[in-house]
């Protein structure tokens, strides 16, 4: 600890984001990415923007962006919000709608930034506890709160809560902005974008680095009615005028023209996804339901621990959490058949059965 610091920071716990092995022969399926490249068409609109207009600043405002996201959405412009990733835009989220006075809920085991963001702006939270199925029990919910955040599907679980579900949710916290985070619905749910204009409570916040293929880009999105958007907005602008850089926010409103791209790849890691979840029950796993790019499994006879560090010297990476409820479950990224292959014979070495 310097003597430097502000009196907080020792107190803080960081986020830990997922290993970026070094190796290249490594078979990484530990940190959700989409196995398949982004839209073309981005990738062409980026190198477009490679030139001298880099020497002018980007769009403030990234209209552009917005207006392809609000088209995409069936919102209007005014209802989008466009940051550097969705955790700058869940950030200012937490900042902009949380820092109350009352406890912020959200599940037990979910995204583990939300504590993060807790720690760091001064707010209250609870845990709820979610299901022994690892679900979320909407009526759980229903109490005094200064907010609601989950992520639909829940990470790192996979499991969907459906769209009357959080229909219900809202219903039972008008007076609070219940935010969902969406970082991989479109692997199998159906967005809550389309409960916006009845609920001026709900904030929708995405990203394009899962089924746009877009991670190393760092472009997120939130979408509610107008008077929220100009709260992140405020922020915003009191905190970096400029989130996005100019190839950015040409990739990224690209990669929403692109429909074909989007829907072909995603319709391609959800089958994926099944056949490998097919295969693992194969070998004894159990796997929760999973409408994410990844899945969540455990083996009743394997420790999960001990399982992460033998596929690693497979040279196959999966993602192990030491939470205890958890502590037994492998988050396996849906790689590339010939990646899930490589997963599924390196547990079959280890005699499972």
């Amino acid at each position: 600890m310097s003597k430097f610091w502000s009196p907080f920071v020792k107190d803080l716990v960081p986020y830990v984001p997922g290993e970026q092995p070094k190796l290249s022969r490594l078979v990484k399926l530990n940190t959700n990415e989409n196995p398949y490249g982004p839209s073309p068409l981005a990738v062409a609109a980026m190198r477009d923007e490679i030139g001298d207009s880099l020497r002018l600043y980007p769009d403030p405002t990234g209209e552009r962006l917005k207006r392809a996201a609000a088209a995409y959405y069936g919102v209007r412009p005014e209802q989008v919000f466009v940051g550097n990733g969705s955790d700058e835009v869940l950030a200012h989220a937490f900042y902009g709608f949380f820092k109350n006075g009352r406890p912020l809920l959200f599940p037990d085991i979910s995204y583990s930034f939300y504590p993060v963001y807790c720690g760091l702006y001064g707010i209250p939270h609870e845990t709820v506890a979610l299901d022994e199925r690892f679900r979320i029990r909407v009526e759980d919910y229903a109490r005094p709160n200064g907010g609601i955040i989950l992520a639909n599907p829940n990470a790192p679980t996979g499991c969907l809560l459906s769209l009357a579900e959080i229909e219900r949710l809202l219903q039972g916290s008008p007076d609070s902005v219940v935010v969902v985070d969406e970082a991989y619905i479109d692997f199998g749910g159906e967005s809550a974008v389309t409960l916006v204009d009845r609920y001026p409570n709900l904030l929708v916040t995405q990203t394009l680095s899962k089924s746009r293929s877009l991670a190393g880009l760092r472009v997120g999105l939130a979408i509610g009615q107008p008077d929220l958007i100009e709260a992140l907005e405020r922020i915003k602008n009191s905190f970096n005028s400029y989130p996005l850089d100019r190839i950015a926010l040409a990739g990224a409103a690209a990669s929403f023209e692109d429909r074909v791209h989007f829907e072909r790849t995603c319709q391609a890691v959800i089958a994926h996804r099944e056949h490998l979840v097919g295969e693992l029950q194969g070998l004894g796993f159990e796997v929760l339901p999973s409408a994410a790019n990844f899945v969540f499994a455990r083996h009743p006879r394997r420790d999960a621990g001990e399982l992460a560090a033998a596929l690693r010297e497979q040279g196959v990476v999966v993602r192990h959490f030491k939470q205890a409820r958890i502590a037994q479950f492998l988050r396996i990224s849906v790689g590339l058949p010939e990646q899930n292959r490589a997963l599924l014979d390196a547990l079959q070495g280890f005699h499972l059965g």
